[in-house]
This record gives structure tokens, sequence and C-alpha cells, in this order.
């Protein structure tokens, strides 16, 4: 098992290899993009072909009620390491409702197949090894994905190896039990996405790009307990940084002549020239009249020379997405 786990790693590495250069200029949170896309692509065929086929029967074949108590299972299995996370993480309120939970629920729900502790308004949290390292300051590192498990980063992918050990599954004898349950609980837990992924389909315009940005800010939230801070724009050409050292009024502030924050160049090209009376009357005084103003139009809200354009002050944001 762990050879034929560690064929399909390399050989879906050396097929993200051949990615890596497609994208000339990733991003900052995202140096690795073309590996990513690739291997997200992998992910994303080796899904469509053989995940969601299965998914969809198992939710065919089962009823609600029968799925309900599958996920309920394995939720209560979860909330073991879950408390132990938020106990490293100092959260002694967060832990000690996850040990109730565990309690209520593998007595009174029958070895957590019902969630009575939901019903007794016990909240049920998220928490794993890469929300405790970025709950002390580890930084997230570069985006990556990883093969068969989907979006991660750096941090994230270091933290699973202490998560496979922290799993009760792993644990469970003999080994055919042990996979058997490894195998229910990735089909319960992708069946359980299906209109999810269903609307991202048909809704996202780069659905790479979408669940990276998702992902991230989800890693975020459970980081800073449903409080994450603003978003830094590393772009701070175009912020409006006020009035300058020197006393300087800024172009376009109120109270500065438009005339002064503008070049001579472009002050002769888009001031009004004021004609002086000649004496010409008739066809010719209005034609030297109109060409004179389409020669020179001053600005205005419908008219903007294109020497003047200038971006807004402020970037626009993006908000968060958050879930729960």
């Amino acid at each position: 098992m762990t050879t034929m786990r560690a064929t399909v790693v390399v050989a879906a590495a050396a097929m993200a290899l051949g990615g890596c250069a497609a994208v000339k200029t990733p991003s900052k949170q995202d140096p690795l993009e073309g590996f990513n896309r690739t291997m997200f692509e992998f992910n994303d065929t080796l899904d469509r072909v053989a995940m969601k086929p299965v998914a969809r029967a198992y939710n065919w074949a089962l009823p609600q009620f029968v799925r309900d108590r599958v996920s309920s299972f394995f939720s209560n299995i979860g909330d073991v390491y879950i408390a132990a996370n938020n106990l490293l993480q100092g959260k002694i309120t967060a832990g000690t409702e996850d040990i109730m939970r565990v309690a209520i629920n593998s007595t009174f729900g029958l070895g957590g197949l019902f969630d009575f502790a939901s019903q007794a308004r016990l909240p049920k949290h998220q928490s794993d090894f890469g929300v405790t390292l970025g709950h002390y300051g580890v930084p997230p590192g570069p985006y990556l994905v990883l093969p068969l498990l989907g979006p991660s980063t750096v941090r994230d992918a270091a933290g699973l190896l202490v998560d496979w050990q922290g799993d009760l599954t792993a644990y469970m004898r003999p080994i055919w039990l042990r996979t058997t349950l490894y195998g229910v609980r990735i089909v319960s837990t992708r069946a359980a996405l299906l209109g999810a992924t269903d609307l991202l389909s048909n809704a996202a315009l780069d659905k790479y790009s979408f669940v990276r940005n998702a992902h991230l800010q989800r890693r975020q939230y459970l980081i800073s307990d449903g409080n994450p801070p603003p978003p830094a724009y590393d772009d701070e050409s175009d912020a409006d940084t006020g009035p300058s050292d020197d006393g300087a009024p800024t172009p376009g502030a109120e109270g500065a002549p438009a005339a002064a924050s503008q070049p001579d160049a472009v002050q002769g090209a888009s001031a009004p020239q004021r004609q002086e009376p000649t004496g010409a009357t008739g066809p010719d005084a209005a034609a030297a009249q109109s060409a004179s103003a389409g020669a020179a139009q001053p600005a205005s809200e419908t008219h903007v020379p294109s020497q003047q354009m200038i971006p807004p002050g402020r970037p626009y944001s993006i908000p968060n997405l958050r879930f729960r």
C-alpha cells in the first residue's frame, strides 16, 4: 500500500513539472502556480472520473438517515483530535466543549451515530495541527496543491504528518477494518460536497483561483477565530497618501488649482484659450470658433483627456468568504 501510494505521488509530481513554466508571473502567495495548476487538473480529473460517480452511487444506494449516521460517527471520532488541538492552542473553553461532545455522543449517541451534543447547543469546532502552528505564528508558506489531498500550504502539509498520527482510525485493527473505514469516510465526505462542487463548476470562471482563494481565506478564518485581519495590498502606488510632506497641494485636491497639478505641455493642450474678437463675422467666424473648441476641450466629468486618466485613489476590495 505504501509503495503504491508513493508511486502515485511521484508520478503526479513528474506530470506537474511540465506545467511549472506555464505561468510567467505567478502571484506572491502562489509562486508554484504552474505546478499547482497541473496538480489541480490531475486531482480534478481523478475526481470527475472516479470519486464523483462513486459518491453519487453512495447517495443513491443509501437513504439520508443512514448517511447522516455515518457522518456523525466520523465527526465524533474527529472531535477527539479537534479537542487536543484546541487545548494545545490554549482554547480551554473550546477544548472542554469538544470533550463534552465526545462524551455525550459516545454514550447517549451510541458511539457517535447520533449527534445529541449539537442538540444540547454544544458547538462543533474545526481545527488541526496546521491551525495550531498558525496560532503560534508559523507562516503558511506558499500555496501548495497536494496529489489526491487537494489544496494546502507548506505549513499545513507539514502538519498533516501529525494529523495522521492523531487520527484514531489509524490505530484500529485489523487492517481491513481500518482500510474500510478510510474508504467510507472519503466517500461520505465527497458525497456531502456534491452540491457545492457542482455549483462551483457552473459558477466559477477560473475554478483553480476560486478554490485557492477560498481555501486560504478559510484557513485564515480558523486561525484568527473568525476575526481575520483586513487584506493587505502589495501595490501601494495607487493608494491615497494625502498631502505631501513639503506642503504642496495634492493634484485634484479641494482648493488646489487644476493648472498647477499638470505639466506645462498638458496645460497648453487642455486649457481653453480665450478668443479675442477679430472683427470676422458670418460663416468664417463660426468655423474658426468651432475649430478652436475642437482643438482644446477642457476636462470634465464626461470628457477626460488620455493624459489625465488616473486610477482611483483606493483599490477595490473583495469581501472575505466565511465558512461555518
